[in-house]
């Protein structure tokens, strides 16, 4: 495989991982929330709960994947199997 499908297959791959760990961490949070939170709580507050475990399996999802990231950043050798997404104009030609 080239450089560009590497790429294309990386960043595929990267979405959905980050969408499941994004789903596994609102159920967990939501079990919590349900099993802990819930009992100590009055019911108005319940909806804001709800909001705060969205926001916070995002929060969790992104701080992951910046992990997992940096780790195969260090791992992985990015400039041999991995084209630029974004190329400046002005770069330098290597003759």
């Amino acid at each position: 495989m080239n450089k560009k499908v590497n790429t294309l297959l990386f960043i595929l791959g990267a979405t959905v991982f980050n969408i499941i760990i994004a789903i596994i961490s609102f159920i967990l949070l939501l079990v919590f929330y349900d099993r802990v939170i819930i009992p100590r709580i009055p019911e108005s507050g319940y909806s804001w709960g709800l909001t705060l475990i969205l926001l916070a399996s995002l929060a969790v999802s992104f701080a992951v994947y910046r992990v997992v990231l940096k780790y195969l950043i260090k791992k992985v050798e990015i400039e041999k199997y991995f084209d630029p997404i974004f190329v400046s104009k002005y770069r330098k030609k290597n003759n």
